[in-house]
């Protein structure tokens, strides 16, 4: 089994580098007009083709393009660490001594890292100070989609960026071609670093060689269910469908001067920040 999967690695290692040097990876970076977008769109769609893991049912909360408003002015280290906690309690995401190992998928970070673009000398203390949370962005135009071989990173109908475990081969083409940092890699087994007595049944540990990273917990969704993190943060974080102008996140971006990530890059974000 295990010479049989390197071996698939391999193969897929080279064709995919073929691609990417073709365009996928490089086109990921590139800014362009509406115009450039729209032929990206196409490449993306076909990557939807890939059913989701998570079956819906008659209470499932529906979306067109999910969405997320966070706002930074309401979350001090406190509210973040126990956002952090909770999401990572919940998908059983291990807790890795080494900091060059650790799988994170919602987590607090300075402004001068989440938004590089936008930090300069004469920032406000403020903002140097304050717990930025960084999570994946669920972009309209995801890199991370068309570098996948194996489309094992897919956007749903919904316009979530979901993951296959079950589908990745540890290429890490994804977490190359995601500009913000928002995926990780199990470089050792993470069921060592679980507690066996706090595994949540609810949700699939995962094995080495394998990447992760927020779902916008698709599994709470297909229940009825808001995502946790925004359970957790007494109220500094929105979710809905950004198609929706009756939706509350399309309220508060109607409301307030928001920003995303990088948002030159063409990908689109689907997380909003109120600074």
């Amino acid at each position: 089994m295990k010479n049989s999967r390197r071996e698939f690695i391999k193969v897929a290692g080279i064709s995919a580098l073929g691609a990417a040097a073709a365009s996928p990876v490089l086109n990921a970076f590139a800014s362009g007009g509406e115009a450039a977008h729209e032929e990206k769109k196409v490449d993306v769609k076909k990557e939807e083709a890939v059913d989701s893991p998570y079956k819906t049912n008659k209470g499932a909360l529906q979306g067109s393009r999910w969405g997320m408003v966070i706002n930074t002015l309401k979350i001090d280290a406190k509210t973040a660490a126990k956002i952090s906690a909770v999401c990572h309690a919940i998908h059983n995401v291990p807790e890795i001594p080494n900091k060059k190992q650790e799988i994170k998928w919602i987590w607090p970070d300075k402004f001068e890292h989440v938004f590089p673009d936008k930090e300069d000398p004469y920032l406000a203390e403020k903002y140097k100070e304050m717990p930025i949370m960084a999570l994946c962005n669920h972009c309209d135009n995801p890199p991370c989609v068309r570098a996948c071989p194996t489309k094992a990173t897919f956007k749903n109908s919904e316009g979530i960026v979901m993951m296959d475990f079950h589908r990745c081969i540890g290429c890490r083409f994804c977490m190359a071609a995601c500009p913000y940092g928002s995926r990780s890699f199990n470089f050792s087994d993470p069921r060592k670093f679980l507690d066996t007595a706090k595994i949540d049944p609810a949700f699939p540990t995962r094995m080495k060689g394998v990447v992760e990273k927020c779902n916008f917990c698709a599994e709470r969704l297909a229940l009825g269910k808001i995502p946790a993190c925004v359970e957790a943060s007494e109220g500094a974080i929105v979710f809905g469908d950004l198609t929706d102008p009756k939706s509350d996140v399309r309220k508060l971006l109607n409301s307030n001067f928001t920003i995303r990530r990088k948002e030159s890059l063409g990908t689109l974000p689907s997380v909003y920040y109120i600074i």
